[in-house]
């Protein structure tokens, strides 16, 4: 009997994984939910298939509010919206819920707002069927009077933390599996910690330090944004090499401010967030090549683009992929040399963003051992395996734990700091399942 309960349990574990499973590396697309000339109106399921995360924008508050939120699909009902959702959800792609925007303030300046936030963005999340949830808030939405990064005193951030948190909670106790969150702040509120912290200087850093377990990717929009200073202490400008490369490693190595040291988060939950194209920023926008040698360098399989010098020999090769504002501006031909040349450009860096089914294990696949493994798991891929490779190691909940890259065709992972249970290791695109002791 108890060997039928563990046989149970470690069926419902791998079940949860496989619902759960995210993609890495990540390309993240903002989709308008409304008709742009100039960057007109795509179906969900029209989007570019390299898109693997898709931000939909945006959750807003209703007329008269700032707190009471409402999301209505702009050009299909509602059930033609849930059935394009869940298409692409069937290939593996997750659909998330973007709150806010440039043009929709959210403050909650009050425990009667912070649950009107919760009651209403649970039921949008609940009703359509979204994976996750991105804090897109920008303006008045965020801002800070005193406190520090850790033991903030706004109402409206510690309101917000404490909503989010709510949030991800009901959504596990309704669906039994993990609600993503990611955050796409502008620079001013993360960066800008190291300039000032006050106002929506640095006024995202409590929020992000106080969910950084739960912050599946944290993507700063790396445009529209005035110049910044790097953890190096020199002053860098958008749509540059130097400016990707340095506001990158600055959210991943921390930084300090008058608030406190933001300690950084691990590469595989930071993305580098552009611009599709000229157009669809005031500023910021980057070449497809000054990209790739920005983020080459970034990942340590390129070389050095600029003046900025990476504080960490051999970069993050774990770093988790890019964001674009948007699919839309994307798709237009008009607005860059080719339509999806964002797309492409992402496929040219990180390779393929094919989804994997975590229970398929291939012929071809790595072999490890020991399995139970106590400490050191040892990776033995033969010759199969490309130098810098990363393999990520995903708990019972989907959530990735641990990534390292792979250099060898034989190589140990320390897994020692890893709680018992059953967990999947990913490499290349394959997966394979072991238990920790």
């Amino acid at each position: 009997m108890k060997h039928f309960i563990k046989l149970l349990a470690l069926a419902f574990a791998l079940t949860t994984i496989a619902k759960a499973q995210l993609p890495n590396p990540a390309l993240v697309g903002y989709w308008h939910n409304w008709n742009d000339v100039s960057a007109p109106y795509i179906p969900l399921t029209g989007v570019d298939a390299r898109y693997n995360i898709i931000d939909v924008s945006f959750a807003i508050p209703q007329f008269g509010t700032d707190y009471q939120m409402e999301f209505i699909p702009d050009q299909v009902t509602p059930a033609v919206f849930i059935s394009q959702m869940q298409a692409l959800q069937a290939q593996g792609k997750k659909i998330i819920i973007s709150v806010g925007g440039a043009t929709a303030p959210v403050s909650l300046d009050n425990i009667t707002e912070r649950d009107t936030f919760i009651s209403t963005m649970s039921n949008i999340i609940n009703t359509y069927g979204f994976d996750g949830m991105d804090i897109d808030l920008e303006g008045s939405s965020v801002t800070t009077t005193g406190g520090t990064i850790a033991t903030p005193t706004d109402a409206k951030i510690i309101n917000l933390i404490y909503a989010i948190k709510q949030i991800m909670s009901n959504y596990y106790t309704t669906h039994g599996k993990r609600l993503m969150l990611t955050m796409a702040p502008e620079t001013a509120f993360v960066q800008g910690g190291m300039s000032a912290f006050g106002g929506i200087w640095g006024a995202y850093l409590p929020a992000i330090h106080a969910l950084r377990d739960s912050i599946e990717i944290l993507h700063v929009q790396l445009y529209n944004s005035g110049s910044m200073y790097g953890i190096d202490g020199g002053i860098y400008t958008q749509g540059t090499a130097d400016f990707i490369v340095a506001m990158t490693e600055a959210v991943i190595q921390g930084f300090n401010t008058s608030g406190g040291m933001f300690a950084g988060l691990p590469a595989y939950k930071v993305a580098v967030g552009l611009p599709a194209c000229v157009s669809a920023a005031g500023g910021g926008f980057t070449d497809t090549a000054t990209v790739k040698a920005a983020i080459d360098y970034l990942r340590g399989s390129g070389a050095q683009p600029g003046s900025y010098t990476l504080a960490q020999t051999g970069g993050y090769p774990a770093l988790r992929g890019m964001m674009t504002w948007s699919v839309n501006w994307d798709a237009v031909a008009s607005c860059n040399t080719t339509a999806s040349q964002f797309a492409q450009n992402f496929q040219n860096i990180f390779g393929s963003t094919t989804a994997v089914n975590p229970l398929t294990v291939t012929s071809n696949f790595i072999h490890i051992y020991p399995n139970p493994v106590a400490q050191l798991l040892y990776i033995n891929s033969g010759t199969s395996i490309d130098k810098n490779a990363i393999a990520c190691i995903y708990n019972s909940t989907g959530k990735i734990v641990l990534c390292q890259t792979v250099n060898s065709a034989q190589q140990s992972i320390d897994v020692s700091a890893l709680p018992a249970g059953i967990y999947i290791v990913q490499l290349n695109g394959s997966n394979i399942k072991f238990a920790k002791e």
